[in-house]
């Protein structure tokens, strides 16, 4: 049944009053002849596409089933233009605007999972230290494919963060997808605030350092400075385990401090785009915390965008091995842009390269030495054996010291790549030795 005319909501009158000036500049430009055809690349608007955008927004005013406000006919159609240009790029209302600023800070309610599109798939990049997500077993790319009774492929990225966020003691279900799986299973968490400390360290064995960053925040530069004088403090060090795996990125800044901590010169990371306030770089300083020490990084496919400048930064420069698997390939740079109206978009506008010219995106970084997770298995003794402490009468060793030397050895057989990472170090120690005798 044809559909009679319609009175023009105030909305589209405003949307074409709006348009209207800039279409007459294009349509004043082009030759009287032109001026019926699709305009072409290179006018400034494609008329045709305008023209046809308005009369999907009257018809949808007009004919769908239920009254739709045009605010969110508009804030709709604005979602819409970003989701499909990149994974990354979004519309932010104010809502979303402080989840933004609350995850760069350190502190929301939730999970404590980081999660991504892969091919139209909400997809987890890595689940925080100590968070119910990391808890309860959740890993690098498994999928999400419902939230509660939600179907997550009807979602945008930022309505499914919503929905995982919210408050503590609360639970959320998730239908979770494992690679090499077949079914998927329910996980149940319980939501929490999430208060992720960035920087851990301590040290794995006399002289032997380990420096666990699980994402960067705005002070994760001046917490991994700490955290080497730290160590310092406590022996000299010979060897420096830095663990990036499952870190999912963040401030691009905290990622450049923190390769200067191990660089006393050189080029970190350069940035191309269109603009030229896109394209930026950043050197090291002198000042550096750990120039010289002997260092292993440590990577996996949840280290993902200022995870990857970093190891990126630390290969290309050959100052430390990179070890694990190839990380996640995010390797693109988003601005939060402020609108009139107390909202955003956040805006690809340009990709990461490495100091050698090497593009994250897509790619990820390979490791120097390729180490896939596993535990070590231990073979049990045949009785043969006979160490000191089974000589009858035997002079006792420092409980504390055996206890520590215990919990060590077993938490090196439950994580394989640290427990390499640590004969590397070992390795490279004793061959610097010999260097200098």
């Amino acid at each position: 049944m044809p559909l009679r005319p319609a009175a023009v909501s105030p909305a589209l009158r405003r949307l074409r009053l709006a348009l209207a000036p800039a279409l007459m500049m294009t349509l004043v430009a082009l030759p009287a002849a032109a001026q019926t055809q699709q305009t072409g690349p290179d006018d400034d608007l494609p008329v045709a596409e305008i023209q046809a955008f308005a009369e999907v927004f009257e018809r949808i005013k007009r004919a769908y089933v239920e009254e739709v406000e045009d605010d969110d006919l508009l804030r709709n159609a604005m979602r819409g233009m970003l989701s499909e240009l990149d994974p990354h790029s979004a519309y932010l209302d104010s809502d979303e605007f402080e989840s933004l600023r609350e995850s760069t800070q350190g502190e929301f309610g939730g999970v404590g999972i980081e999660v991504g599109m892969e091919e139209g798939q909400l997809t987890v990049i890595t689940p925080i230290d100590d968070t119910p997500a990391s808890r309860a077993g959740l890993q690098s790319r498994d999928k999400i494919l419902r939230i509660d009774d939600t179907p997550t492929d009807r979602l945008s990225l930022q309505e499914a963060v919503n929905l995982m966020r919210g408050d503590p003691g609360t639970e959320i279900r998730l239908t979770v997808l494992s690679q090499g799986q077949s079914a998927p299973r329910d996980v149940t968490l319980t939501r929490e605030i999430i208060r992720t400390e960035s920087v851990k360290s301590e040290l794995l064995e006399a002289g032997y350092g380990y420096l666990r960053v699980s994402q960067f925040q705005t002070r994760t530069g001046e917490q991994v400075n700490s955290a080497i004088r730290r160590l310092e403090g406590a022996a000299p060090l010979k060897g420096l385990v830095l663990d990036l795996r499952n870190n999912p990125g963040g401030v691009l800044q905290a990622a450049v401090d923190v390769a200067d901590a191990f660089l006393d010169e050189g080029l970190i990371v350069y940035t191309e785009g269109r603009l030229a306030d896109s394209e930026m770089r950043f050197s090291a300083t002198a000042e550096t915390a750990a120039p010289d020490v002997p260092l292993v990084v440590l990577i996996n496919g949840g280290s993902a965008s200022a995870a990857e400048i970093v190891a990126g930064a630390l290969q290309d420069q050959r100052r430390g091995v990179v070890m694990g698997t190839q990380s996640f390939g995010k390797g693109s740079v988003q601005q939060i842009m402020p609108l009139g109206n107390g909202e955003g978009l956040k805006l690809t506008t340009a990709v990461y390269l490495t100091p050698d010219g090497r593009s994250i995106q897509a790619q990820g970084i390979e490791p120097d030495v390729a180490v896939i997770r596993g535990r070590l298995e231990v073979a049990e003794s045949n009785g043969l054996e006979v160490r000191e402490a089974d000589l009858q009468g035997h002079l006792r060793g420092s409980d504390d010291t055996q206890r520590a030397r215990r919990e060590m050895s077993e938490r090196l057989r439950e994580d394989y790549q640290l427990g390499e990472a640590l004969n590397l170090l070992k390795a490279l120690n004793v061959l610097s030795q010999r260097r200098a005798d």
